[in-house]
């Protein structure tokens, strides 16, 4: 790489003075060039000895790692892009434009205060709200869960996705509502949503509300636990078994669980 120069004039040589050049060799020796140039991070060099090569054969692998600079090169523009401080503006006027209802507007600001800071949860948050209020639903979870991703504790995260759930999937919205309590016993959003959720399932029919949970990520895992289908077995044959295996707390309450939901009827 060092000898760059006379690289270069050894390439004209070749293309100048022989058309008949292997030219996957060619592409070959470029290639490397630009392999050379990507381990000295010299990311823009690297691209331009691949864009060589593929002129003189579009080889698989050469495109590949060509594929890796470029991707390199991507990751080193975001990453040079991030400024926390001009994130925290972009959030601001985000802020701004939702308190007015230009959601579509907070929605840019949103998308630029993420891009300036992508570790940060609050712009996530912030845009699910922007999603709901123009009921791209589908969107607002996504921002909701990738909110929860970044930070487990931020309770706003679990109750706009509750909220969001809570329509037409209860038992799910019930779940992520207990989650919130678990990080604020009092939060009193949390409350009423999880007192709703339960009065929801609570006036549906048992074979509904069983159906309904089902489709609960939490009671699917309860229920594919190789412990507690031994366990429900031998509490549907023996009572006296039953209490036995409910004197131990987790025991109990996954049973309550399945019992609230419909899925296991007491007699």
């Amino acid at each position: 790489v060092s000898q760059d120069h006379s690289w270069k004039q050894w390439y004209q040589r070749r293309v100048r003075g022989d058309h008949d050049s292997d030219y996957k060799h060619i592409a070959k020796s470029l290639s490397r060039v630009g392999k050379a140039y990507m381990k000295k991070e010299d990311l823009d060099k690297a691209i331009y000895y691949y864009d060589k090569a593929i002129t003189e054969h579009r080889d698989p692998n050469i495109l590949k790692e060509r594929s890796d600079v470029l991707k390199l090169i991507k990751e080193k523009e975001k990453l040079a892009y991030i400024d926390p401080k001009k994130s925290q503006e972009e959030k601001a006027k985000g802020n701004e434009q939702f308190k007015a209802g230009r959601y579509a507007e907070a929605i840019e600001f949103y998308n630029e205060a993420i891009k300036r800071n992508p570790s940060d949860h609050v712009p996530y948050s912030n845009r699910a709200a922007c999603y709901t209020k123009l009921m791209e639903f589908g969107l607002a979870m996504s921002d909701c869960d990738k909110c929860i991703e970044l930070n487990p504790n931020f309770i706003k995260g679990y109750l706009r996705k509750a909220a969001l759930l809570k329509i037409d999937k209860p038992a799910e919205a019930r779940t992520v509502y207990e989650k919130a309590l678990e990080i604020d016993p009092n939060n009193a959003e949390a409350k009423q949503g999880l007192s709703h959720c339960q009065a929801s399932l609570r006036n549906l029919k048992p074979e509904d509300r069983a159906k309904l949970a089902m489709s609960d990520p939490e009671i699917q895992q309860i229920l594919q636990d190789p412990s507690m289908q031994v366990i429900l077995e031998q509490m549907q044959k023996d009572p006296a078994a039953a209490q036995e295996h409910l004197k131990n707390e987790a025991v109990r309450v996954k049973f309550m669980k399945l019992v609230e939901s419909g899925i296991v009827q007491v007699r």
